[in-house]
């Protein structure tokens, strides 16, 4: 029996406006009837994918779906318990990572796959570096490595360390990587979930020059605006299975129902309450060089989100109150007690969480459980003569992981093994175990599709209807205005502005993020920031 929420699929041309290469269109790779399972986990149960010559075919379904599973099998990561794939109309069998690039494969991951310690030119061409009388031609690596820096439109040099450069810059760099094998299928896993809405752009440019040039590239968002502006057709992926093939114009709300199995009908359900008393209150803190001045109040059953432009200082600031870096002046308050500097166990104690915007690098031990992991913050209080309440842990940490949804084998399954979106609740679920008052979200849906999405903003709003205070960082515009009470924005370092939620636009969140902020006030819950005119636009 078919299942009800399959559509038809479109095998139609594709979109009329987009760009294309002079070439008839055909068919460059197909997979059919793919399965492949896991200890207690089928991943993916007959999927069906094709992609032509010049096309991006967007890959589309919830965090666990099977999407990562799919590619990993492309790269070479994974072999099929089932089915077949076929590269120019024959199969193909592979094996490894060798196999993929063989075939003309090219994977961008959405987790970094770059030396820390290796130049960026050393990373780009890892393994294939450029030979000169048996030593490594390096000057010739650097230049080659340039023009495909210049062609993704990053300006970094490339003799740079890797470890040096920020989340932006680190995503160019695996694409211009990607780049430099010439690939005839390039999968993009996430590509813009670290960029900005400019670099966006350059990114989209890119992609449709390949497009034009008759690469066929597979394009995993979950942002689905991105999906009618770049993309030519959308296959559906949900529990394993896909579900449909549809046109890339489809609307979002169409694309949303065949992803979850069901319609959502508020993106963003922020339910407002009055505001209560000061949690925490930031009064002058300062890093030279990095922020100044910064100064704001977040109160009880409030969520308070901090807008700006990649490199504004706003992780840098959270991190501060937090204690996990350090500052030079400035005072940090909990319900009107001030807490040491650069000491993460004060922050904790005083009730501070922090979900930070690496969730692997930072926020999990990978190589450890679920349950482990959930029980991370609270394992000091049950710890008694150098014992540790291993029971009541695993009690509570089962009822946080129903509470929050999380899609796993049992609390024993390794946290490296769980989707993005599985991995957020449980960075979330730790602090919920700990009873925190403040909870600082940075990006805490980077990566994470709509559906997921959805419950984190619920779990925010039961967060706040409890009395607890909110700090939110996320590059996602809108998610900021749909879902904060009120909205601070960053601009070099400093507090540009304060926008109450009736106030608070892109465009007016915008000019404030591009200002050249000189003299401020200290923002409150009862007045709205005094900021010099924007300049430059």
């Amino acid at each position: 029996m078919s299942d009800p929420d399959e559509v038809p699929r479109d095998d139609g041309p594709p979109r009329a406006d987009a760009p294309r290469a002079g070439a008839p269109h055909s068919e460059l790779l197909r997979i059919e009837g793919i399965r492949k399972a896991f200890p207690g986990v089928v991943a993916l149960d007959g999927v069906d994918f094709e992609l032509r010559r010049g096309e991006v075919h967007v890959l589309l379904g919830e965090n666990g779906a099977g999407k990562s599973t799919l590619i990993k099998m492309l790269s070479g990561a994974h072999r099929p318990d089932a089915g077949r794939i076929l590269v120019d109309g024959e199969e193909v069998r592979i094996q490894n990572a060798q196999d993929s690039e063989r075939l003309g494969i090219a994977t961008i991951y959405q987790e970094f796959n770059l030396v820390p310690d290796l130049t960026v030119a050393e990373n780009i061409f890892l393994g294939r570096q450029p030979r000169r009388f048996g030593m490594i031609d390096r000057k010739r690596m650097e230049a080659e490595a340039a023009t495909l820096l210049e062609r993704v439109g990053v300006r970094v040099s490339p003799r740079a360390r890797v470890r040096e450069l920020g989340i932006a810059r680190l995503q160019m760099v695996e694409i211009a990587k990607a780049l430099s094998l010439d690939a005839r299928v390039l999968i993009m896993d996430e590509p813009t979930a670290v960029l900005t809405s400019e670099e966006v752009e350059k990114l989209f440019t890119i992609v449709r020059r390949l497009r034009e040039d008759g690469v066929g590239i597979v394009f995993i968002t979950h942002h689905l605006e991105e999906i009618a502006a770049l993309g030519d057709r959308v296959t559906v992926i949900r529990d394993g299975r896909s579900v449909g093939r549809v046109p890339a114009a489809t609307p979002e709300d169409e694309l949303v129902r065949l992803m979850v199995g069901r319609s959502i009908e508020q993106q963003y359900p922020r339910e407002r309450a009055a505001a209560g008393e000061v949690l925490l209150k930031v009064e002058g803190l300062t890093r030279d060089g990095v922020f100044h001045d910064v100064s704001f109040e977040v109160r009880a059953g409030e969520v308070v989100g901090i807008a700006g432009l990649v490199g504004a200082g706003r992780t840098e600031v959270v991190r501060a109150v937090f204690g996990a870096d350090p500052y030079d002046k400035g005072t940090v308050e909990v319900a009107g007690s001030a807490l040491r500097r650069h000491d993460v166990n004060a922050a904790m104690e005083a009730g501070i969480g922090l979900v930070p915007e690496d969730r692997k690098g930072q926020g999990l031990v990978l190589d450890a459980s679920v349950a482990e992991n959930l029980g991370l913050v609270t394992l000091r209080g049950a710890t008694r003569g150098g014992f540790v309440d291993l029971k009541g842990q695993r009690e509570a940490a089962a009822r946080v992981a129903g509470q929050l949804g999380v899609r796993m084998a049992g609390l024993h399954q390794h946290v490296r093994t769980l989707s993005g979106g599985n991995q957020q609740k449980v960075v979330i679920g730790k602090w919920l175990l700990a009873d925190t008052r403040i909870l600082v979200l940075d990006e805490p849906t980077r990566g994470i599709d709509v559906g997921a999405k959805v419950e984190i903003y619920q779990l925010i709003n039961e967060l706040t209807a409890a009395g607890a205070a909110v700090l939110m960082i996320s590059s996602d515009l809108p998610e900021v205005l749909g879902m904060s009470d009120r909205v601070l924005v960053m601009a070099q370092g400093r507090i540009a502005g304060e926008l109450p939620a009736a106030e608070a636009t892109q465009d007016a969140v915008m000019a404030l993020a591009v200002s050249t902020p000189t003299t401020t006030t200290t923002p409150t819950t009862d007045s709205v920031t005094e900021v010099e005119a924007p300049r430059g636009r």
